[in-house]
C-alpha cells in the first residue's frame, strides 16, 4: 500500500484515520478480487467525487493495465491496444433520467437506496460520501446496502455523523468545515484508487 503510505507522508494530519484508510483498501480489494463492483453515492461536491473516483477505477489511473491475454486475443489488436483493464464502479448520482423520474414519482431521499436494490449484489461495496455524515439519501443507501449484503464504506468529516455507525469502515477525515473536508477527501480516494490499481494490475 505504498500509495497510501506516501499520501500519509504528504498529509500527516491524516494519521488519525490511517488505519481506516487501510481497512477500506482491504474491503475494496476483497470486493474486486471476488468479481464484484463498487457503487458510489453523495451530494453536491461529493457527487462530483463519485464521478471522479469512478473515472479513476474504470480506466487506467497511474499505471498500465494490461488486458488478460485471452480477452486481448478475442478483441484483436486494435481494440486490445486501446483498452484498459477495468475496475467496475458505478456513480449512482449519474443516472439523471432515473433521478428525475424518482423525484417526480416518489420521495427523492430514497433514490440511492432504490439504486442499491436495483444494482447491488451480495459481495459488492457501497462508498457513501457525506461531509457531515448526515445526508438522508446516503444513510438510506447505507442501510439498504447492509440489508442486501454489501460492504459499506463511509467517507465523512471528523464527526462521522449518523453514517459512521452504519459502516463496515468509516474514514473520518480530521476536519469539520465542508470545504476543508472535501479537500481532504481527494487525497484519500486518490490513494485508494492507486493502491487498488497497483495491487490488481501491478
Amino acid at each position: 500500500m505504498k500509495s497510501i503510505d506516501d499520501m500519509l507522508d504528504r498529509h500527516p494530519e491524516m494519521q488519525s484515520c490511517a488505519q481506516e484508510i487501510r481497512n477500506a483498501f482491504e474491503v475494496l480489494l476483497d470486493c474486486y478480487k471476488g468479481g464484484n463492483k463498487l457503487l458510489l453515492c453523495g451530494n453536491g461536491g461529493s457527487c462530483s467525487d463519485c464521478e471522479h473516483i469512478a473515472g479513476e477505477l474504470v480506466k487506467s489511473f497511474a499505471r498500465e493495465r494490461p488486458l488478460a491475454s485471452d480477452l486481448a486475443e478475442k478483441l484483436g489488436p486494435e481494440l486490445a491496444n486501446n483498452l484498459h483493464g477495468s475496475l467496475p464502479a458505478i456513480p449512482l448520482p449519474s443516472f439523471i433520467s432515473f433521478h428525475t423520474a424518482f423525484a417526480n414519482d416518489d420521495h427523492p431521499e430514497y433514490a440511492f437506496a432504490q439504486q442499491v436494490i436495483g444494482l447491488g449484489q451480495p459481495g459488492d461495496a457501497l462508498l457513501g460520501i457525506s461531509t457531515s455524515g448526515n445526508s438522508a439519501n446516503v444513510l438510506h443507501a447505507a442501510n439498504t446496502a447492509k440489508a442486501t449484503e454489501l460492504k459499506v464504506i463511509g467517507l465523512t468529516g471528523a464527526d462521522g455523523g449518523k453514517l459512521a455507525p452504519l459502516c463496515d469502515v468509516a474514514i473520518k477525515v480530521p476536519a469539520l468545515e465542508v470545504a476543508r473536508v472535501q479537500e481532504l477527501h481527494l487525497p484519500v480516494y486518490h490513494a485508494l484508487c492507486q493502491a487498488l490499481e497497483d495491487a490488481i494490475f501491478g
